[in-house]
């Protein structure tokens, strides 16, 4: 850094004029000490300090030739997936520098109009580019516009690389140095934002391939189903040896994709309830009937739980269509269990002696059956919460219950149709279907990788209801391990040492496309249980659109202490950055002439002139939102560790000869060859479910009937 208050680096590098002469001035003394009139032992001393002189002179003027060229051309950065650095105590980001005042001034100073020709590309470039265009169908001169394409070393009018902006936003540091964030900043997660194609993906591939060799759970999801990140997510769990806890989940490629119950595990029953209906409109009229079928997706909910029974789509679309089947189904096991013995004998009775006529309007058309038996249960003193709830749904009038329970209609439809249902309500005891179960539970205890492709350009609605039922499981699952660690607390003798607790990176690309009431908890409450997100989305008002409400977004954008922002279009969003930024002062050259006229006229001088270069300070803002939208690609600025402003670009991919990269997504499935896996321990003999229902849900039961 020079001492000076003005910093000349964009002018002609007069060091080597100077470097040039002790050149040849040390030779002359060396080989013809007698014609500078030395001796030879004064001579070679002379010479060596020429030589230094020219040494040192020829370093400063190619730290000049260096920081010009890069303004016009940064040279490549490549590098090799397995070559990616790894520290466990650090987070590899890139190549860059901390962006001070210094690096501000610079990039004032490469704006002024004479240093342009410094900047931007010569004349020769240009008639280049233009040649390329013109001689394309022209023989025999469209072999040198070929040429002329070429990005090679032997071609000195190469085209730029294709990755647009504006250099000068990196190359005003020539000296760069590996960017490293402590690990410990990750649990306070990090929002990456950038819009389309400037290489947000590529960045994600940096961290998760870190984060798989690191030994972490990672949870991938991409709302896209990008295939090339499928590929590296795969490839690094491969080159790691850890393709056995390997999971693919893909709505788009169902017939290889692992399955997933999205409602079945929970801590409490009422989740179910909840993850279905959150996925319902709450604006104006619709926030009745969103609570209507909250509770009767939790009658239904509790019964199969009782029933010893896992809730899925396919059940929960079934009897909220009919809740009659599941309502005998419950009665009769229920009285089989606490009734008298003869209650087969009086049921049958009662249906004996029904008559249509005299059944109310809200009961005809229903079976005898299911009649008699509720008149049965209203006549004996056996209350059960869960029945309770069945019968009151059952005594609904069927046309009044549709129009309640209409909205979730809709979106059970959309989750139960074609392969997609076989995904997201699995046949557990279908020995016919080798692909895998999984559990977030059981995938984070086993350190495992899940990838979550959602397809959602085919579907938005299923890729959503899925994604936030996913995040809505993770959040009770951040619960369960802070209350309880990793450890099956189902498990009769706990370990004496309970296992450590995993540190569990999430990565959310388009996150905007995921986020609702759920991700909110994932992001200010599961730190502590080891939870550590990088959401990547482009503009921050797609998540104020999403979210609907600009507060509730500005809580979310609270909870993420790390920011790294690529080349964004939305100035709002380019502000996120800037506006936390200090200002600071930079100096200005400015050169003042003037002539004055002699007055007197008896005096020898006729006028006097004069020439001066003022230096003026002015206070500007470090960054400004104008040089967020002119960065190149894969370049971004990154606040780390509490403020600190690095500038920092990515290196580009490089799989040419990777082993470890499979061709496509059917290879990936070719490779995947495991064993069946779920949680064996949640099916328990019915009178163990049953008993432990009753006793534990009672209460719940109780407090949402109380609260509607």
């Amino acid at each position: 850094m020079s001492p000076h208050p003005v910093e000349a680096l964009l002018r002609p590098p007069v060091e080597l004029w100077s470097a040039l002469v002790a050149i040849a001035t040390g030779t002359m003394a060396l080989l013809a000490p007698w014609a500078l009139m030395m001796p030879p032992s004064v001579a070679h001393a002379a010479a060596a300090a020429l030589f230094a002189l020219a040494g040192l002179r020829t370093r400063q003027a190619w730290r000049v030739i260096r920081y010009q060229r890069n303004m016009r051309r940064l040279p490549v950065y490549k590098l090799r997936a397995d070559r990616i650095p790894l520290s466990r105590h650090k987070l590899f980001l890139g190549r860059g520098f901390r962006w001070t005042q210094r690096h501000t001034q610079r990039l004032r100073d490469t704006i002024r109009p004479e240093v342009q020709h410094y900047v931007q590309p010569g004349a020769l470039y240009q008639w280049a580019r233009r040649k390329e265009v013109a001689w394309e169908a022209v023989p025999p001169l469209n072999l040198v516009a070929w040429m002329l394409r070429q990005p090679r070393w032997w071609n000195p009018l190469r085209p730029l690389p294709a990755v647009g902006g504006t250099p000068a936003l990196h190359a005003v540091e020539p000296d760069e140095q590996d960017v490293w964030m402590d690990l410990g900043e990750r649990v306070g997660h990090t929002l990456v934002l950038g819009t389309t194609r400037v290489g947000k993906t590529r960045l994600a591939e940096i961290l998760i391939t870190q984060d798989i060799r690191r030994g972490d759970a990672v949870i991938v999801f991409d709302p896209k189903g990008d295939a090339d990140l499928l590929r590296r997510v795969y490839a690094e769990a491969k080159r790691a040896g850890r393709t056995k806890d390997f999971y693919l989940f893909h709505l788009g490629v169902p017939e290889v994709s692992a399955r997933y119950n999205a409602i079945g595990s929970f801590s409490r029953i009422t989740e179910v309830a909840t993850r279905i209906a959150n996925q319902l409109p709450s604006e104006g009229n619709s926030a009745a009937f969103k609570e209507f079928a909250w509770r009767f997706v939790n009658i239904i909910a509790r019964a199969l739980v009782a029933l010893g029974r896992r809730p899925d789509y396919q059940q929960i679309r079934r009897y909220i269509n009919d809740i009659e089947p599941l309502f005998v189904e419950y009665a009769r096991e229920h009285l089989r269990r606490f009734g008298q013995e003869s209650w087969t004998t009086d049921v049958q009775e009662i249906a004996g002696k029904i008559s249509e006529r005299n059944l109310s309007s809200a009961l005809k058309g229903r079976d005898r059956d299911a009649i008699a038996l509720m008149r049965y249960l209203q006549v004996q003193d056996l209350y059960d919460p869960v029945l309770d709830g069945l019968v009151s749904a059952f005594k609904y009038d069927k046309t009044y219950f549709d129009k309640i329970v209409s909205s979730v209609g809709p979106l059970m439809e959309k989750l139960t149709t074609g392969k997609i249902a076989e995904l997201i309500s699995p046949d557990y005891l279908n020995d016919d279907d080798s692909r895998p179960i999984f559990e977030w539970l059981d995938v984070i205890r086993r350190n495992g990788i899940v990838y979550v492709g959602l397809d959602a350009l085919t579907d938005t609605t299923v890729a959503s209801a899925v994604g936030n039922s996913m995040f809505a499981d993770l959040v009770s699952v951040a619960g369960h391990i802070y209350k309880h660690g990793v450890a099956d607390p189902t498990d009769e003798a706990p370990p004496a040492n309970p296992p450590r607790v995993p540190t569990i990176s999430m990565h959310a690309d388009e996150f905007n496309e995921l986020i609702g009431d759920e991700f909110v908890p994932l992001l200010n409450k599961a730190g502590g249980a080891g939870f550590q997100v990088t959401a990547y989305t482009q503009t921050w008002s797609d998540v104020e659109a999403k979210i609907g409400n600009r507060a509730k977004a500005g809580q979310v954008a609270g909870n993420f202490n790390t920011m790294i922002m690529l080349r964004v279009k939305e100035l709002a969003t380019a502000e996120m950055l800037t506006d936390q930024l200090p200002r600071v002062e930079v100096f200005t050259l400015m050169n003042v002439s003037g002539v004055n006229d002699s007055s007197d006229p008896m005096s020898g001088v006729d006028f006097q002139s004069r020439n001066e270069d003022r230096i003026s300070v002015s206070e500007v803002p470090m960054l400004t939102p104008a040089e967020l939208v002119r960065l190149p690609k894969g370049q971004a600025f990154a606040l780390l560790e509490g403020g600190r402003l690095w500038k920092v670009r990515m290196p580009l991919p490089d799989d040419s000869g990777d082993p470890a990269m499979p061709v496509d997504i059917a290879g990936i499935a070719n490779e995947m060859e495991r064993t069946y896996i779920t949680n064996d321990h949640w099916y328990r003999t019915r009178e163990t479910w049953w008993h432990a229902i009753a006793d534990t849900d009672a209460l719940v039961t109780s407090e949402t009937e109380d609260g509607g």
